[in-house]
């Protein structure tokens, strides 16, 4: 029997790959979940990721109906050059989860998925995730809607690899912050997060409902972000702001989207990077090391 024997390319191909560590990957493979994000110089204990909604960056930033959100961008990390990926609402949030916006173009109720995420990847990593939305009737609801709550605002609750128990009422979000998952979602219903109810309802709704977390997070190892899924500017540009311990205070011009949140959160728990997630920038400048 011959044996056969490589050829020269391969072989370099090969020693390369001893030699410096890099992992050859399929292209499928390194869409979903292959690459470890590099760690970032933080690791939260706790992060809180707030989704409002359909208001461009000029609409939110200095506006006077929204005295909460300014003050989190006047002591905290305001991206001023920030953006949706695309339109309408669900693919954002999709997009925002998953690294992709997984084929969704538009708002009509899903079924169930199986794609990675990034509840799957932080449990798979020994971390805990848990989705937060007002008005969601009960624990695991995956109905398309109930009264001021719709599943396309709550991308977790499509992913069929997650357990029920991921998905919670907002009423749950606990009074004790030391008991919060590593990473929480939160989405308020449509009447608070700005979508069909003012920018003022909805700027008092966080003060009442995330005031008291933001306050702790500074001197607890934990971060408030809050972003919203789209624009209606041409460039598709919304307010973003970091608040919490480790943030530094000020405006970062660097452009940045969904896709470029969804990586710093990867970077701080050194997760696979999930989809497109593996060409965006992490929003680490807000940081100190």
């Amino acid at each position: 029997m011959k044996t056969r024997i490589p050829k020269l390319g391969v072989v370099l191909t090969a020693l390369t790959v001893v030699a410096t560590g890099a992992s050859v990957l399929t292209p499928a493979a390194s869409a979903y979940g292959a690459t470890p994000a590099r760690s970032s110089s933080i690791s939260p204990k706790h992060v809180v990721v707030v989704i409002e909604e359909n208001h461009d960056f000029g609409q939110i930033v200095g506006n006077p109906q929204a005295p909460y959100l300014n003050s989190l961008m006047k002591h905290g990390a305001l991206f001023t050059n920030y953006h949706g990926v695309t339109h309408p609402s669900q693919p954002n949030y999709i997009a925002l989860f998953a690294g992709s916006t997984l084929g969704v173009q538009s708002d009509s109720c899903l079924t169930p998925m199986t794609k990675p995420n990034l509840g799957s990847e932080l449990m798979a990593k020994g971390y805990t995730f848990t989705g937060f939305a007002q008005s969601l009737p009960s624990v695991g609801f995956t109905g398309c809607y109930a009264g001021a709550y719709g599943q396309k605002h709550a991308p977790w609750t499509v992913f069929s690899n997650l357990p029920k128990r991921v998905n919670q009422p907002f009423s749950h979000f606990p009074k004790q912050f030391n008991d919060l998952p590593t990473v929480s979602f939160v989405i308020p219903n449509v009447n608070y997060d700005m979508h069909s109810g003012s920018v003022k309802a909805g700027d008092t709704w966080l003060l009442r409902n995330l005031g008291r977390y933001a306050k702790w997070a500074k001197t607890h190892d934990s971060v408030l972000m809050i972003t919203f899924d789209e624009g209606f500017n041409q460039s598709n540009q919304v307010a973003t702001v970091f608040y919490g311990a480790h943030v530094k205070t000020g405006r970062y011009r660097q452009r940045f989207n969904h896709y470029s949140l969804l990586r710093t959160i990867e970077g701080f728990y050194h997760l696979p990077l999930l989809g497109v997630t593996h060409s965006a920038k992490a929003m680490d400048v807000a940081f100190r090391g």
